[in-house]
């Protein structure tokens, strides 16, 4: 059995680590809230990567057209790779939200529910940004 002085040392460890949780998700969220605010015009996709992997290269004219075709090249078999496993990865996940709203109360579930819809919503928005021809409209 737990003294009183562990259980107090377990009680807060755990609200530390669920503060943390809410303070990291929060930002995260106020940062894509303004990083999009600010910069609407913000590459993505290929086009994102390419201009981090220009600043953190310096690449040449030559050396960026000869990657960009390497990556668009890749691309096409990579999606194809994604979609012959995007079925059993989409099983997965339902699985595993299955798996955290059974331990979390109605309310939460609720949240939680909404958390996920918001972030999946964000990441197909960037693929469809993607696929647009890079910048987001």
């Amino acid at each position: 059995m737990l003294n009183r002085s562990t259980t107090w040392a377990v009680a807060f460890l755990v609200a530390t680590f669920a503060a943390g949780l809410a303070v990291g998700a929060g930002g995260r969220a106020l940062w894509v809230r303004y990083a999009s605010a600010a910069a609407p015009e913000r590459a993505r996709g290929l086009d994102r990567l390419m201009d981090e992997l220009n600043a953190e290269l310096r690449l040449g004219a030559v050396q960026r057209d000869s990657v960009r075709a390497i990556l668009q090249r890749h691309r096409t078999r990579m999606t194809a790779v994604w979609e012959t496993v995007r079925p059993r990865f989409d099983s997965m996940r339902a699985q595993m939200d299955s798996e955290v709203a059974r331990q979390l109360t109605p309310e939460q579930q609720a949240k939680y529910r909404d958390h996920v819809t918001r972030y999946r919503h964000q990441k197909e928005q960037e693929k469809a940004d993607t696929e647009s021809g890079g910048r987001k409209k």
